[in-house]
């Protein structure tokens, strides 16, 4: 399936597009591609880019600085794109949503399969949402800053390539980006494996206290606020967290908490299996995602949620 996002939004002069909260590299690459390309076919549009403020990793990609994170809620927009993400998940551009006189939302998570949107485009099969950007752009109107966007967006969904979601499909879409010779390597460096030496530190503490379940196959790893204030850290600082417990050897589910708030947790699941579907797991506390990656943010105190998310997940184990 092609889908026409020009077509739903050409007649519209205002259009926003947003994504979900905490935004990782796939929700800021999609969205401002989108945002580019949409600008050369609409030049006279007035097209805003609205999401939380980015990690300072993604602070010198092209378009970082045309991202608004202040709102004024009395705004109306013609249309409002949503990509990668569910009504609820939108956060303070939420109130945009509701009241857009056209709403498309362009999503690959499974757990948002009908969409949320007036017309919606939603593919689970889909490695990334970039990966669906990527089939809207006619060549004619691709270029370097685009295709590094998508690159992006799609390397930081798939793991740059390893995980399972990365499909013959993919890496055809991949190779098309990589043909308007874009600097990939340092884009990589900088948005997804650099970090700093706290943050290793931090990793290496979070590893060295993190606990075993179900014969060794769960791994469980936390941080309190206590070790977030002895490192100082943010929610930020704990990107690649989970993964590097997902990668734990006879490990086939990985958690990892942290505390976002007095009562508040950020739950992070990945699986190393189809045999554990973590989205399911989410979906129960309210949260989602996807088979083998999926996250929700939980009341209450440490312990609790931590046994809350093992008992669900001990249920596709038995």
């Amino acid at each position: 399936m092609t889908f026409d996002i020009y077509a739903e939004v050409k007649n519209a002069n205002r259009i926003a597009i947003s994504g979900h909260i905490n935004p990782d590299g796939d929700c800021i690459g999609s969205s401002l591609a989108l945002y580019f390309y949409l600008k050369k076919r609409m030049p006279d549009a007035e097209i805003v880019v609205f999401l939380e403020e980015p990690e300072a990793a993604f602070a010198h990609i092209p378009g970082a600085d045309i991202i608004a994170s202040d709102y004024n809620e009395e705004t109306c927009f013609d249309a409002f794109i949503a990509l990668d993400t569910t009504s609820d998940r939108m956060g303070k551009a939420t109130p945009y949503f509701d009241a857009a006189k056209k709403t498309v939302n362009i999503d690959h998570h499974i757990s948002n399969a009908s969409g949320c949107g007036m017309v919606n485009y939603v593919e689970p099969e889909a490695s990334a949402t970039s990966e669906m950007v990527v089939q809207m752009i006619p060549k004619e109107y691709m270029d370097a800053t685009i295709a590094s966007l998508l690159y992006m967006g799609i390397a930081h969904d798939t793991g740059v390539f390893k995980y399972s979601n990365t499909t013959a499909k993919t890496l055809r879409l991949v190779a098309e980006l990589l043909e308007y010779e874009f600097d990939f390597s340092k884009l990589l460096d900088e948005t997804f494996y650099e970090k700093t030496f706290m943050q290793n530190r931090l990793l290496g503490r979070i590893v060295l206290d993190s606990e075993l379940y179900y014969e060794d196959k769960v791994i469980v790893g936390q941080a309190p606020q206590a070790l977030m204030d002895e490192f100082g850290a943010k929610k930020s600082d704990f990107s690649g967290v989970v993964e590097q417990l997902r990668v734990t050897r006879g490990v086939v589910c990985a958690v990892f908490l942290y505390q976002k708030a007095p009562g508040l947790f950020k739950v992070s699941m990945r699986s190393a299996t189809d045999d554990v579907d973590v989205s399911k797991v989410a979906v129960v506390f309210g949260g989602g995602g996807h088979v083998r990656a999926a996250g929700v943010d939980m009341k209450g105190e440490l312990s609790e949620i931590k046994q809350a998310i093992l008992r669900e997940i001990e249920k596709q184990l038995i």
